[in-house]
């Protein structure tokens, strides 16, 4: 059960990735290194701790174009695909470059079988919990069979996730059956379909936080606004609350007598505590997260990265899409 790290991708690599893999090695997750030996081994030595190391002579910057990776094959993402496609390690989980990365899986690993297009799944806080919206990013224009295969394979994390029973919404503007664009019209009859009781239909965005449905679909550009809004409205809203809080003496022994009830709530909605998004429809697990992760978010990766590599993920996804009424 090793992970593999992109010990290079991300804003403050590899200082954060070495912590956060410290941290995660600290909770029992076997975490391999994949970078340059002598900045990583360095970075360990500051903290007097040794991890394993997998040689990786370049990196793909996050500046770069996805495309570089064909022309880089020495770069630590693409080095760590080949340790999974070799089944060296369960998982990779990278902070570096989202498309690198996706390009990366999908010119190593290849798609899993009936998987047209891989989804990112992005994971909001709701109050039953916890909802899993597909796809967060990776294919900004979407056919009505994508959206399909998106919903099994939210099934199949959803359920790996620990989630009992899980159903599938279908983001739109109106919860009737007959509202939305043309994408939504042309796949409610196909989720309905493949699906069956396990499609509860249309929702909107209040529903993402509402908890009505533990997976909800749309198409790739939707779901990063909708990922991209919360994120800016929490961020806003916390610090709304914070001005508040420090508004007055009385203000701020309520907060005082309030912290650790706010610092809860905070943790619910923080980005770090999720880690990682899985990408989901390639041939192997992998995860990825924020450029501008902290070391916290590089371990919560990891430890999420083990969880469901154990909880049979992969076996998971692949039922799920085999059991579809198409």
């Amino acid at each position: 059960m090793r992970i593999a790290l992109d010990a290079m991708g991300g804003d403050r690599a590899p200082q954060v990735t070495v912590l956060g893999a410290l941290l995660a090695a600290r909770e029992g997750v076997e975490v391999v290194l994949v970078g340059e030996e002598s900045a990583l081994k360095a970075e360990l030595a500051r903290h007097g701790a040794d991890l394993p190391i997998v040689h990786a002579p370049d990196h793909i910057p996050m500046e770069a174009h996805a495309t570089e990776v064909r022309r880089r094959p020495q770069s630590s993402i693409v080095v760590a695909m080949g340790l999974l496609k070799a089944q060296e390690v369960a998982a990779v989980v990278s902070m570096g470059h989202t498309g690198a990365t996706m390009a990366a899986a999908l010119f190593t690993l290849g798609r899993v079988r009936g998987v047209e297009r891989p989804a990112l799944l992005v994971e909001f806080p709701s109050q039953k919990g916890r909802t899993f919206l597909l796809d967060g990013g990776a294919n900004a224009d979407c056919r009505p069979s994508f959206l399909v295969q998106f919903a099994a394979m939210g099934l199949a994390y959803a359920e790996a996730s620990g989630v009992a029973g899980p159903r599938v919404g279908l983001l739109s503007i109106g919860e009737e059956e007959g509202k939305g664009n043309a994408l939504v019209l042309e796949t409610y009859p196909l989720l309905r379909q493949a699906l069956r009781e396990r499609f509860f239909g249309n929702v909107e965005g209040r529903d993402i936080f509402l908890g009505t449905t533990e997976v909800v679909v749309t198409d790739g550009f939707t779901g990063n606004v909708a990922l991209k809004l919360a994120e800016g409205e929490a961020k806003v809203l916390f610090s709304w609350i914070k001005e508040a809080l420090t508004s007055s003496p009385l203000a701020r022994l309520g907060a005082l007598l309030a912290r650790g009830a706010l610092r809860r709530v905070k943790d619910r909605v923080d980005p770090a505590q999720y880690g990682a998004m899985p990408l989901l429809g390639v041939e192997g697990a992998v995860f990825i997260g924020h450029g501008s992760a902290d070391e916290v978010a590089v371990k919560h990766a990891l430890l999420r990265a083990k969880a469901l590599v154990e909880a049979g993920l992969m076996e998971r996804v692949r039922d799920s899409l085999a059991s579809l009424h198409v």
